[in-house]
């Protein structure tokens, strides 16, 4: 280590001939002492102020590391959910695009059943219009048939006894 100010004190010089003025000396040694001191608490002094500021340096440090682990672990994190999402948006439109056709072709198997079951109803209208048409023209042949007029000239002739009976009897 260097010259302390113990050893600036402490020094002796060796006289000579006409010498340097003693007390200036010592007045000259004791402001040097007290610089001396003064620049080694301020050298002290400023350590101690850079351990500190390498101290509070290094823990900004750490907290960087931090803060940029902690953004890359969100952002992976995010593209993570961000791919899911899009993988379950797919998967939702695969299963609605299944729904959706299936229920197209559940509509297209109804809809041909009830096609079929039209024509079928049409064909058994067509059958029972011309059943009733049959029986209605076999009634109407049944009522323009000649029997009509026979029946009603036997009954007119069975009313006429009727009444020849009655009158007969009565007298």
């Amino acid at each position: 280590m260097g010259l302390t100010p113990l050893d600036i004190h402490n020094k002796e010089f060796t006289r000579g001939f006409r010498g340097y003025d003693e007390d200036e000396v010592n007045e000259f040694l004791d402001q040097v002492i007290k610089d001396f001191e003064k620049v080694i608490r301020d050298k002290k002094s400023l350590e101690d102020r850079v351990a500190e500021l390498e101290d509070k340096n290094s823990h900004f440090n750490n907290i960087e590391e931090t803060l940029n682990r902690s953004i890359l672990v969100a952002q992976e994190t995010a593209d993570e959910v961000k791919n899911n999402a899009n993988k379950e948006a797919k998967l939702i439109i695969k299963e609605a695009e299944k729904n959706a056709d299936r229920i197209v072709n559940e509509a297209l198997a109804k809809s041909r059943t009830v096609a079929m079951e039209i024509e079928e109803l049409k064909k058994q209208a067509k059958v029972f219009r011309t059943r009733l048409k049959m029986l209605v023209e076999a009634q109407l042949d049944i009522i323009d048939n000649d029997d009509w007029e026979d029946l009603f000239q036997v009954e007119t002739n069975e009313e006429d006894d009727h009444h020849i009976g009655e009158y007969s009897t009565s007298e």
